[in-house]
């Protein structure tokens, strides 16, 4: 007898270009998906090209943005989100998704900016998504970002996520890491922030490490593995909303292969851990 794997339960890893030589030659099963930012492959061809085009025949792709600036002061870039779309559509890709943030003006600032938590934002930050949404001919999700200043608020975090998730009927990248670090930072409790996120809009979980500077600041690096109050922050996720794919992040300071598939592994072992019905396993 044993535990059934839920369809959702799947585990996958970054895809970076420090680490291509080594995902191609990754063995088997050791991640279900791998997700690019399409921001850094539009465009490119050559060996890079070809060793994206190559993984993501052999692995799901789903796509994490950078640049789309869905906060930001200027128009959307139509340009850019039609080409976007091509590569969506190129690489199979079924899950696509941007920052809550904004990151450029008359260009690009290089750095993810936390919004005003305003009714006023709610209504604007929607009304782009919805029109992402209808370029990309798509359904998107949106990730809660992490952040040390608010510019403004008539709101708390959560009620800000939820109205904008109502108001653009778009779905939520859950970063648990960065549930954890505004947490310590901004002093609320994690577990009743989680609490309030509408499980039927989470798509999937991001999940990545940080930098403890103080006992009461963290910095959101991606530069690290996962600590220990983050896993179990994860695993009061799953009972909370169930399992979804799951994403390691690393974007530098990269170990060993091995190391990180380590991460994935335990990933797939809480995923497994959720409370479901034993059922005959099969000859």
């Amino acid at each position: 007898r044993r535990r059934p794997r839920p369809a959702l339960a799947v585990a996958g890893l970054g895809l970076r270009r420090s680490l291509l030589d080594a995902l191609q030659s990754a063995p088997d099963g050791a991640f279900d998906f791998l997700e690019c930012a399409p921001d850094n492959w539009l465009g490119v061809g050559g060996r890079l090209g070809e060793a994206l085009s190559e993984l993501s025949h052999r692995h799901p792709l789903t796509c994490h943005g950078l640049s789309l600036s869905l906060g930001g002061p200027t128009p959307l870039d139509v340009d850019f989100l039609q080409r976007t779309r091509h590569f969506l559509d190129q690489h199979r890709v079924a899950l696509y998704s941007e920052h809550l943030s904004w990151c450029s003006d008359d260009g690009h600032l290089y750095e993810l900016l936390p919004l005003p938590f305003t009714e006023e934002t709610v209504h604007y930050v929607a009304a782009r998504i919805r029109q992402t949404q209808d370029i990309l001919g798509r359904r998107i999700a949106v990730e809660n970002a992490s952040y040390y200043a608010v510019p403004a608020a008539d709101m708390d975090e959560a009620s800000f996520i939820n109205a904008i998730l109502d108001e653009a009927d778009c779905d939520l990248l859950l970063d648990v890491n960065n549930v954890y670090v505004n947490a310590i930072n901004h002093r609320y409790d994690a577990h009743d922030f989680l609490a309030k996120l509408p499980s039927a809009r989470i798509a999937s979980y991001h999940i990545a490490g940080h930098h403890d500077e103080t006992d009461d600041l963290k910095i959101d690096t991606h530069g690290m593995p996962v600590k220990g109050d983050v896993w179990s922050l994860l695993s009061a996720a799953h009972a909370l909303h169930g399992v979804r794919p799951t994403l390691l992040e690393r974007d530098f300071n990269f170990p060993p292969l091995a190391e990180l598939l380590e991460e994935v592994a335990h990933i797939r072992q809480l995923q497994q851990s959720i409370d479901l019905p034993l059922v005959a396993a099969h000859d």
